[in-house]
């Protein structure tokens, strides 16, 4: 089984990501269950903006849809600004949009039969914000997620610590990261034994 991880955090590599450190948690679990994990820091990467699957010359999003496309499972993985998605998320999930009219050699839309979760990290509140927002994005694509199929860590109200400057609330967050990474890929086996069918024409 594979999975892909998209980091959505605005630093570029090698700068340190608080939302990556907590994707990590997840990745492990996921690593520890035998799924092959391929992770992806969006902004080290030219996706240039659009709906299509390739917008041409150097556009790196069409090595990012196949692998997409190899996956059973996909995890977004987003800070959390101004109570919304980073840009940077919004970016993969509008080139994700025209995954929309793509099907399998079954006739089901292609994203049909694939599991995804959601990583969020900020220093203030909106995670559970952020979170519905991706995950419906996910679902209209033909993604199942699961249930619990998220964690997050934040500051709570006003200015405060990252992700990896303080311990607060670190095991919450490490023991729900783990739980989804189990339903994840609980998910994912159930799906692979009875697929959801083509829509009915």
């Amino acid at each position: 089984m594979k999975a892909v991880v998209i980091n959505c955090t605005l630093k570029p590599s090698p700068e340190p990501s608080n939302t990556g450190a907590l994707t990590e948690i997840v990745v492990g679990e996921l690593e520890k269950r035998g799924v092959d994990v391929h992770q992806i820091r969006a902004v080290d990467h030219d996706i240039k903006p659009g709906v299509q699957t390739d917008m041409g010359e150097g556009d790196a999003w069409p090595d990012i849809h196949r692998r997409l496309v190899e996956s059973e499972i996909l995890v977004i993985a987003s800070p959390t600004w101004a109570a919304n998605p980073c840009s940077i998320a919004q970016r993969v999930l509008e080139r994700m949009d025209a995954m929309l009219s793509e099907t399998d050699d079954d006739g089901r839309p292609i994203c049909f039969n694939r599991v995804a979760g959601v990583v969020v990290t900020g220093n203030e509140d909106g995670a559970h914000h952020v979170i519905g927002q991706i995950q419906h994005s996910l679902n209209e694509f033909g993604y199942t997620v699961p249930g619990q199929a998220w964690t997050y860590w934040n500051q709570g109200p006003g200015p405060g610590s990252s992700y990896l400057d303080s311990d607060a609330g670190k095991d919450w967050s490490a023991s729900t990261g783990r739980a989804m990474a189990s339903n994840l890929v609980a998910a994912a086996e159930a799906l692979a034994a009875r697929p959801i069918p083509a829509p009915p024409s």
